[in-house]
């Protein structure tokens, strides 16, 4: 019985789910994390995206990127904010982005984006007109002053995508989905 649940246990987080701790203040205030603190942590979903498409604003769990590798932590935790084939600047501290089949460059509607890091710096404003291409997304933190992210390292390929972010599963006052 103990070998049976184990064996599904292993199974479940090989294929369906895995749970993740937020280890930086890069998604804040949509997650928490820090040095030393009581750290959230999420449950990915690792199936959804063969089910269906990435979409922007999705949080997503994904490898670090090759060069960006640190020994403590092997997966980042992140925002979708273009997608492939789309185009993304920033003018100021807003993100704008030129959707495929369009021409003119839309403001990037962001209520989760740490209003605080915003009005004190125009964090985006490094962020020179760029084309995703195919088969990759570019992602950033929620708290863009405290963010390693694609402004350093790039899209990163879909294929590097471990899964969705769907629940906050810890602290248990912080539960939400």
């Amino acid at each position: 019985l103990v070998l049976g649940a184990v064996g599904l246990a292993l199974l479940i987080r090989g294929t369906l789910f895995q749970a993740f701790y937020i280890p930086s203040p890069s998604m804040e205030p949509t997650l928490h994390g820090c040095s030393g603190c009581n750290n959230d942590r999420i449950l990915v979903n690792k199936l959804s995206y063969k089910l269906h498409a990435i979409h922007r604003g999705d949080i997503v769990v994904f490898e670090t990127p090759p060069g960006e590798e640190n020994n403590a932590i092997k997966d980042l935790v992140k925002r979708v904010i273009a997608l492939p084939g789309e185009t993304i600047e920033a003018r100021g501290d807003r993100v704008w982005i030129t959707q495929v089949g369009h021409t003119q460059a839309q403001q990037l509607d962001e209520p989760y984006v740490n209003k605080q890091c915003i009005a004190t710096h125009q964090v985006a404003q490094n962020l020179h007109k760029t084309t995703i291409p195919a088969g990759y997304y570019f992602v950033m933190g929620d708290n863009r002053c405290e963010s390693h992210d694609s402004r350093a390292f790039g899209a990163i390929k879909g294929s590097s995508i471990v899964g969705r972010a769907f629940v906050r599963i810890w602290p248990p006052s912080r539960f939400k989905f």
